[in-house]
């Protein structure tokens, strides 16, 4: 238990023995004491001021007294501030701490079984490669599902693949047009690059053809919705859809050259999935689920033989759900899937990790799986993240103006090489070992600048920014790593176990950082959040080098000294390798 939890549970068994009155532990807000004030932990009392019948400062100093009187082991002392309860803990407790942990590879994760959750991530198209915002997305989904494993819960990571429709067709169409039977193979392209390129060149062609009918007399929207490609692309969407064998074979290959280019990346990127689902599988899905909603009376028929929803009783709007021709749209799909996972999985959360523009979809999606009465319906969680944008400005796919995903990764690995060189401290290792440095600082910088952020927020990518060795960065903290692995190669511990010295400020701080890891992991995880845990990261690594630039590990001293550093040394190393690790993110034993 930690530190404030166990401060949240003496301070309520303290009121009920001062005042008789029942608090359950969650109830008492527990906050780090300010640095302007003495102590290590405040308790606030307002909440229980008018309830108590106390005034803050009587309050505050029965129950002050109590707490430390009743808990010589966990408190040393307190006083009382204007309504706040400071409490400073023992220094026996924290060396206790590190004497119990600091050689524990589990520490942080050794949590009870909990629930079992989904996760679904990336859900590419299979028209065009990964991009900078599905970077976001997978880093934001793998991270979540370890995060989540590692707090005791059951995980399942899956991925719905967009391989049909419209988008999927016109690089069919522009592959017909202008390749030539070029292939990955034969051009030397990763086949979702290719691919994409022919997504591009349609949209290039459309662009034309609208301008040249338009300059023949014709309006833009007709123009648009007549230009030779555009219907091309309709009719082999068509044919598709009536199994057209020569069509579907080109779909088939054209599908597996972009699967074979996503595994790649996502290998790469470090990127997996226990269970992929396709959309071309699961497009007829939710169908009987909406003849089920009329009997039940959740949905309604129009006269045009459309099923709608209304849901502006719950503050949203009319939804349709089946169109009058009876095909299904995105939502009954989606509906029918969830349906569909939980039968599998039978997952007590779910989890869809997908941009913010969707957030509108989720609510509809979540709400009407509850007025179905569908067992996943109430564990249904949309984790919206913003958009990734570049200094300079958006991205747009059709255009070919995105920042590939495999492009980026190759420019990281490149900086990561160039400012590992100019620091110059490389000069031992081998060429194998540099290749896979550059490549473990550049993916690091890359995936704890996407996570550093709240995903909520939009945020702009900076490539250079990110790795920069001395700023909040994933390269700064892997390299206080190194540091520290450093000097546990060089320091040995006293041969034998010797009762630890007093604490100066900065090793308590650095004791009182490495205590709050398993609580920020749970808080990660519970708020479905990795940046908390990357900023606690960075801040614990802030502390190391202070701490390190104040006093000597391997000149200590005394022996007491030195066992007690080498242990917070050897505790940081760990919480940072650990702590790095549920991020997707690796750390180098040397740099």
């Amino acid at each position: 238990m930690s530190v404030v939890s166990q401060i949240k549970t003496v301070t309520a068994a303290a009121i009920h023995q001062l005042y008789g009155v029942e608090l359950q532990p969650l109830d008492i807000l527990v906050n780090a004491t300010k640095p302007e004030f003495e102590g290590d932990y405040t308790v606030v009392l307002f909440a229980f001021v008018k309830q108590l019948k106390k005034s803050p400062d009587a309050l505050g100093q029965e129950l002050g007294n109590e707490l430390v009187t009743k808990n010589r082991a966990l408190f040393a002392s307190f006083n009382v501030i204007k309504g706040f309860l400071n409490l400073s803990v023992s220094e026996s407790y924290w060396l206790e701490f590190l004497s119990r942990e600091y050689n524990n590879p589990l520490f942080g994760t050794a949590f009870p079984k909990g629930d079992k959750v989904m996760v679904e991530y990336s859900s590419p198209n299979t028209n065009k490669p990964l991009h900078l915002g599905h970077l976001r997305n997978n880093f934001l989904g793998w991270s979540i599902a370890a995060i989540l494993k590692a707090t005791g819960h059951d995980v399942v990571k899956t991925c719905i693949v967009n391989d049909r429709g419209i988008h999927i067709c016109k690089s069919m169409v522009a592959w017909q047009l202008f390749a030539n039977g070029a292939t990955p193979k034969s051009t030397g392209i990763k086949g979702d690059h290719f691919v994409g390129d022919y997504y591009v060149k349609f949209n290039d062609e459309y662009k034309k053809q609208v301008e040249e009918l338009q300059l023949a007399g014709g309006s833009k929207e007709e123009a648009e919705k007549e230009a030779p490609i555009m219907r091309a692309a309709q009719q082999m969407l068509l044919d598709w859809e009536a199994g057209k064998p020569d069509v579907m074979l080109l779909w088939r290959n054209m599908n597996s050259w972009v699967y074979e280019g996503f595994s790649k990346t996502y290998q790469r990127i470090g990127s997996d999935f226990d269970k992929t689902y396709y959309e071309s599988d699961t497009y007829l899905l939710g169908k009987d689920l909406v003849d089920m909603g009329l009997k039940k009376g959740v949905f309604y028929q129009k006269e045009d033989g459309s099923v709608w929803i209304d849901l502006t009783a719950d503050g949203l709007d009319e939804k349709l759900v089946r169109r009058r021709d009876g095909t299904s749209v995105y939502m009954t799909q989606d509906i029918g899937l969830a349906e569909l996972k939980q039968k599998e999985f039978n997952a007590d959360q779910s989890i869809y990790v997908v941009g913010d523009e969707q957030n509108y979809h989720f609510k509809v999606l979540k709400l009407i799986c509850q007025k179905l009465g569908l067992p996943s319906a109430d564990g249904i969680y949309h984790l919206s993240y913003g958009m990734v944008e570049l200094p300079s400005g958006k991205m747009k796919s059709r255009e070919g103006t995105v920042v590939d995903a495999d492009d980026l990764v190759d420019e990281m690995v490149a900086i990561a090489r160039q400012k590992t060189e100019e620091l110059g401290k490389v000069k031992d290792f081998t060429p194998a070992e540099l290749e896979a440095l550059y490549d473990t600082i550049g993916l690091g910088a890359l995936k704890f600048f996407l996570l550093r952020v709240d995903p909520k927020k939009r945020m702009v990518f900076n490539p250079e920014e990110s790795i920069d060795f001395h700023g909040f960065t994933g390269p700064f903290i892997q390299y206080t790593h190194a540091r520290i692995k450093s000097i546990l190669r060089k320091a040995e511990f006293p041969a034998e176990k010797i009762q630890a010295a007093t604490l100066l400020p900065v090793e308590k701080e650095l004791a009182i950082q490495l205590e709050m890891f398993p609580a920020t992991l749970l808080d990660a995880g519970a708020d479905h959040d990795p940046s908390k845990l990357a900023i606690y990261i960075f801040n614990l690594a802030k502390v190391f080098n202070s701490f390190y630039t104040e006093h000597s590990i391997a000149n200590a001293e005394s022996d007491e000294k030195k066992q007690l550093r080498l242990q917070l040394a050897q505790l940081t190393a760990q919480v940072i390798k650990t702590g790095m690790g549920v991020l997707g993110i690796d750390v180098p034993e040397r740099m």
